[in-house]
């Protein structure tokens, strides 16, 4: 039996049912030049036999619809279960992109405002809520004002000044770093503020209700920002570089930041919607993927996150609502990542092109094939690889 299996779907523009079967079919890049399915699918196999990568799911668009969705690899190794287009997945930061289309639902009608302070929807002062979601709700930062100035804005272009991760502080703490609204850091603590004001507002749970605005209109039959027992027989476990398996947390508390559940299938419904300017007014696209703050870090995480390397008029790089943005001699590009413990996400658009790319795997050293991958499917060249530490495999000499 081969190293990596491989399960190949192609899915029609007009939406067909995924046919299993292998196609010469054409898919197009950026620069007008083609390959076969066939070619990526063999780049794909020597790619992730040369990294060491568990699994991997893959969709190409190419106007504006879904041309290739492969699975290859394992979901379980210790079972020899092979990936396939209705492995569920643990989103990780997806989660983050499918929240912020959900609440400019919200402010399309009128339930939220983008630049209201959120504590202004509060019925009492944000420091006085005291246990939020299993965490020490806000009273650590409850001296500092600053927090009176956090907008919904602000959480979903991540320029709240709170942290990734309270628990990721040396003390374990939530603070705020630096003026809200001033420059970019990414924070999840930003997102879960936006969830709670956003529940005590409309009174609902957040994980209903965007399955009811969301998962349901866009046929995500598969999604949710909570575990369920459905997702027990087919579910993709995170693996270390030496192919042994993380402990796989189910997450009985939804946190829009990082709790939602999906398949390929469904993220790449999700996908289509954005390209094709599904569910939003105008003016939610127009405000989700306009550059609302430049990135000016030289990576994205880590001691050089506080390191600037470029300015404002050199960046190529932006934050929009809900996607960071890059500019290319192809229009804007949106995209999203997703990461932790064995697992590494990654998804682009070039929407002036019709050309987009989504990918999950279930390896540490998933990542470190994704320059190399992005440059063979579509021609990308310009995903910032080296901000998101997406250091390929070869440049690192084998050891990641």
């Amino acid at each position: 039996m081969k190293r990596f299996m491989i399960a190949l779907f192609f899915l029609a523009a007009g939406g067909n049912p995924l046919l299993a079967q292998q196609t010469t079919a054409l898919v197009h890049r950026l620069d007008g030049s083609t390959l076969t399915a066939d070619s990526l699918t063999q780049k794909i196999h020597q790619l992730m036999d040369r990294a060491k990568v568990t699994g991997m799911v893959i969709s190409v668009f190419n106007q504006n619809q879904p041309v290739y969705t492969g699975a290859f690899g394992f979901a379980d190794l210790s079972k020899n279960q092979p990936m396939d287009s209705a492995t569920d997945w643990w989103a990780c930061s997806f989660s983050k992109a499918v929240f912020a289309y959900f609440i400019m639902k919200q402010v399309d009608k009128g339930i939220i405002q983008l630049d209201t302070p959120l504590v202004r929807y509060l019925s009492k002062p944000l420091p006085e809520y005291l246990f939020v979601k299993k965490t020490r709700g806000y009273q650590d930062i409850k001296d500092d004002k600053r927090y009176e100035q956090i907008t919904a804005r602000m959480c979903l272009d991540h320029t709240t000044g709170l942290p990734n991760y309270r628990g990721f502080e040396p003390d374990k703490k939530l603070s705020i770093h630096f003026d809200p609204g001033t420059r970019y850091s990414y924070s999840g603590e930003g997102i879960y503020l936006l969830q709670f004001v956003w529940e005590q507002i409309t009174g609902k749970k957040f994980e209903d209700a965007v399955e009811e605005e969301v998962f349901g209109p866009l046929g995500m039959t598969q999604s949710y920002y909570l575990w369920r027992d459905t997702y027990e027989a087919n579910h993709a476990l995170g693996y270390d570089s030496l192919q042994h398996p993380y402990y796989f947390d189910k997450r009985t508390v939804s946190q829009a930041a990082g709790t939602m559940y999906t398949t390929i299938g469904d993220f790449t419904r999700f996908y289509t919607a954005l390209l094709n300017h599904q569910g939003l007014s105008s003016t939610g696209f127009t405000e989700m993927f306009r550059p609302q703050v430049p990135i000016l870090s030289k990576k994205q995480f880590g001691p050089d996150a506080l390191v600037d390397d470029r300015t404002p008029a050199t960046t190529s790089l932006f934050y929009g609502l809900g996607f960071g943005l890059i500019k290319t001699p192809y229009g804007v590009a949106y995209f999203k990542e997703g990461h932790s413990e064995g697992f590494g996400h990654y998804s682009i658009a070039f929407p002036d092109k019709g050309i987009a790319l989504i990918v999950m795997t279930n390896n540490d050293r998933g990542e470190s094939i994704f320059k190399e991958l992005l440059a063979t499917a579509i021609g990308d060249v310009y995903t910032p690889w080296y901000w998101e530490n997406y250091i390929p495999f070869d440049m690192a000499g084998g050891k990641l």
